[in-house]
């Protein structure tokens, strides 16, 4: 594996803020920690980064421990949420901040500053000042000047809480185009389920310092391990230690009877409440399929699955 994590535990005043951390990752693979505030996600990453000193285990990158090198040593480069940006440089003096530690001249460092514009499309910026720039202009720099020391491990901290909802697709499809062009291994961590869905390739899933689940972003919704795995991931209708998703609940004339008492237009699909066996259950639907009234009897199948 590219990267190994191993028994990776961080105490805070003798709290555990991580316990036991073990994970790995394939070179190119993009890796999500997701999680609730407070649950590690950014403890783990701040460790394979180098910013806190852990208190115990392993993480070994491309065959190398890295625990104890300093940041700067350890071939990995970190996007920060707030983007860390000097506000008083340019585009072109962020962006190859870092290559003077790695004893660049002036003449090589502006040549690969400009070629990194080129990739960032950024080119025509370089003399503009980052406070010039809009967010996703601004995280563009920020992954230019990370990407710029050529790391093998990128790591980015909530890379898209800062966005509004069409550039952070927009970003989405811009890591994973970085992600291509640079043969890099990205970790990245969110509190944002749809963030995790779209761009990574298997999630870590996080709950109170310990890893509940990390698989696909489909294994886990469709085959959750722990019923906080399932509250957290999607929706779920809970029954005495059974579920059943609301999209999972058909329409059949064969079925049994319902009765429809909410209902909630959400754009792309109807959300219904619906009273079954006098319990309570949420029901989704395509908003260009049959449309039900308040108050209307339906007739539905649904297969509940053991947590």
């Amino acid at each position: 594996m590219f990267l190994q994590v191993k028994n990776l535990t961080k105490k805070y005043n003798n709290i555990e803020a991580i316990k036991d951390i073990s994970f790995s990752a394939e070179e190119k693979e993009i890796i999500c920690i997701l999680g609730p505030s407070g649950c590690g996600k950014t403890t783990i990453l701040q460790s394979i980064g180098g910013f806190i000193k852990i208190d115990g285990g392993e993480i070994i990158l491309d065959g190398k421990n890295i625990e104890s090198l300093e940041p700067e040593e350890r071939m990995t480069a970190t996007v920060f949420q707030s983007y860390g940006l000097f506000p008083h440089k340019t585009v072109i003096e962020n962006i190859t901040y870092g290559l003077k530690f790695r004893k660049y001249n002036k003449k090589d460092a502006l040549r690969e500053g400009m070629n990194m514009l080129e990739v960032l499309n950024l080119k025509g910026y370089e003399n503009k000042k980052v406070t010039e720039l809009s967010g996703g202009e601004q995280q563009r720099v920020a992954l230019g000047r990370a990407l710029i020391v050529k790391p093998k491990l990128l790591l980015l901290d909530e890379p898209f809480s800062n966005l509004d909802t069409k550039l952070r697709i927009t970003m989405r499809e811009e890591l994973l185009k970085i992600r291509d062009h640079f043969n890099i291994t990205m970790l990245f961590v969110t509190h944002d389920q749809e963030d995790a869905f779209s761009i990574a390739d298997r999630i870590i899933l996080m709950n109170k310092g310990k890893i509940e689940q990390i698989d696909t972003a489909r294994n886990i919704y469709l085959n959750p391990k722990t019923e906080y795995a399932l509250r957290f991931i999607g929706s779920a209708n809970i029954d005495n230690g059974f579920y059943v998703r609301p999209e999972a609940i058909k329409i059949s004339p064969d079925g049994e009877e319902a009765v429809i008492i909410g209902k909630t237009f959400k754009g792309s699909f109807i959300e219904y409440i619906i009273e079954y066996k006098n319990s309570k259950y949420k029901m989704l639907r395509l908003n260009n399929e049959e449309e039900f009234k308040i108050g209307s009897k339906i007739y539905i199948e649904m297969e509940m699955r053991e947590i």
